[in-house]
């Protein structure tokens, strides 16, 4: 069997595993395994390469490590033209935490969480603390991986930029924030084993997920609003809840050791190595317990039949059209609710679309008070909304049960346009209809009721959107494709995605300012455009 060269590194540890009761000969076989089965998949960053390329021994994710080597390079930046350590090190690495955790709960929560091992290997003598480790250590060598390609651009930099001890302690932190966030993670998951069982459980977990990629997202504006800038110079007075924020630890740590070893930052350089080394001790600890609990995963529970009658399918029957069209409505409603792994890659970006809007009315709110600016036209960035409509048309044609997509061509259908109408309907009522009722009350809060016309123009537009992105991205039919063949060129189209949406915005904030009632002009031109768009789909 094929050996691996960081396994020949991890030998030199052996004595320690041997310390915390780890059959280190067992796990290091586990190890080499599970490293070889890695070259037979392609992670979710990359989605599914040529099936002829895939029957080799090579590692698709360290394939795809140059996505990460590229983002690196642009990460320079902040070595080169920052001389703010607290400031430089703590975007640096709040950036690092956020991509290492995107790729933890992508590509790797299933290794931490795979029931399949449990059958198969601990019915063998191993115990679970020597399989528990092995998946965490199974995914930390992933992390160490990404977190070379991604890092390795500014620490080649940061050694001529600020010598060799800057040098050393960043490779020091950048081993010490892998091992918190996939040990976090896998205390995270532990905590939520504990609480749930059955399907709930899956459900949970697959919110938690979508919660975990949120919060991330989310926390780095935080993290970024944390500094105040004066005279263009950087402003930063610590406070107790700067404790919580992680990526100011790691940023304190060079701080503390580059100029002067301030005491103000001692304690949070304290708790950059103190708490991962904790985590790993407190995880050991649990193991056993982590894999009881991970045969919850396992149940089978049968669903309670609810109701069908519901808002969602009122609306169905009063903006479908046939009998068919309908009923394809209701089976995509039925998909979207029941795919978990769906709703992983598209809550994400839907949370992070209604949060975006806001986000750029506080950056307003640096420069101007509210009351100037709710009095002008600011309420036309609620179009940043829409940044979730490329992912949605994208992501409803694939599904983890794609193979049922033979249905399609048995049915007694005349043509497939009720299919796609249907479908495209459905994402209306489920996503864009909720997000624009959602973040229309909070726009007529602040802005009152004279932008109620502008929302019903802005709901028009992102229907528009919905049917020209589904009819330029998307060849396939809905549910119809393997979840692991997103293509990386979903990049590309969601660039072009937004252009549209600022396109469309620019045409709203003309209409609206050349002319009084250029709103309602708008909306007439935006009517006969969706008039025009659903009756081309076919």
């Amino acid at each position: 069997m094929k050996d691996f060269k960081i396994l020949l590194l991890l030998d030199r540890l052996r004595w320690l595993f041997a310390k915390f009761g780890i059959d280190y000969p067992i796990m290091r076989k586990i190890l080499q395994v599970k490293l070889l089965m890695d070259s037979r998949k392609a992670p979710a960053i990359i989605g599914q390469r040529n099936k002829k390329k895939q029957r080799n021994d090579s590692n698709q994710f360290i394939q795809s490590l140059w996505i990460y080597l590229i983002m690196g390079c642009f990460m320079i930046i902040f070595i080169v033209f920052v001389d703010h350590f607290l400031f430089q090190m703590s975007l640096y690495f709040g950036v690092l935490m956020f991509m290492v955790m995107m790729s933890v709960v992508s590509d790797f929560s299933t290794v931490l969480l795979d029931t399949r091992d449990k059958g198969i290997i601990l019915t063998k003598p191993v115990n679970s603390r020597t399989l528990g480790l092995a998946k965490a250590i199974h995914v930390t060598i992933y992390m160490f991986y990404l977190t070379i390609a991604f890092s390795g651009p500014a620490l080649i930099v940061s050694l001529f930029k600020h010598g060799f001890l800057f040098f050393i302690l960043f490779i020091i932190e950048l081993i010490f924030v892998n091992i918190l966030i996939v040990v976090l993670t896998a205390l995270l998951y532990m905590l939520v084993l504990r609480f749930f069982d059955g399907e709930k459980l899956k459900d949970v977990i697959n919110y938690f997920q979508i919660m975990l990629s949120l919060g991330m997202a989310i926390g780095y504006q935080v993290l970024v609003r944390v500094f105040e800038f004066v005279d263009l110079e950087i402003v930063f007075n610590l406070s107790w809840w700067h404790y919580l924020i992680i990526p100011i630890w790691y940023g304190a740590a060079f701080e503390y050791v580059m100029n002067g070893m301030d005491r103000m930052y001692l304690m949070p350089t304290l708790f950059s190595i103190a708490v991962p080394i904790l985590a790993i001790f407190y995880y050991l600890k649990l193991l056993p317990t982590f894999e009881h609990n991970l045969q919850k995963l396992s149940s089978v529970q049968i669903p309670k039949r609810k109701s069908t009658k519901s808002l969602f399918s009122w609306g169905g029957k009063l903006i479908c059209q046939s009998r068919e069209e309908r009923i394809f409505y209701q089976f995509a409603h039925t998909m979207m609710k029941n795919e978990r792994e769906f709703k992983l890659k598209v809550y994400p970006i839907l949370g992070m679309s209604i949060v975006i809007p806001f986000i750029i009315l506080f950056s307003f709110l640096r420069e101007s008070n509210l009351s100037e600016i709710t009095a002008n036209n600011s309420y036309i960035i609620i179009y940043f909304s829409g940044l979730m409509l490329p992912t949605l048309v994208m992501m409803v044609q694939h599904s983890s049960n794609y193979k049922g997509a033979w249905i399609y061509k048995v049915a007694p259908l005349g043509d497939l346009s009720a299919l796609k109408t249907g479908t495209l309907k459905a994402v209306l009522m489920n996503y864009v209809v909720p997000t624009m009722l959602f973040e229309g009350v909070l726009f007529t809060i602040l802005y009152g009721v004279r932008i109620i016309p502008d929302l019903f123009a802005v709901l028009l537009a992102f229907s528009f959107l919905t049917v020209l992105c589904f009819q330029l991205f998307t060849p396939s039919l809905p549910f119809s494709e393997p979840m692991d063949t997103v293509q990386q060129s979903q990049g590309v189209k969601t660039f072009l995605s937004l252009i549209l949406i600022v396109l469309l915005m620019g045409v709203h904030y003309l209409a609206i300012g050349l002319w009084d009632y250029g709103v309602y002009m708008y909306l007439i031109v935006l009517f006969f455009a969706n008039a025009l768009m659903w009756r081309k789909i076919n």
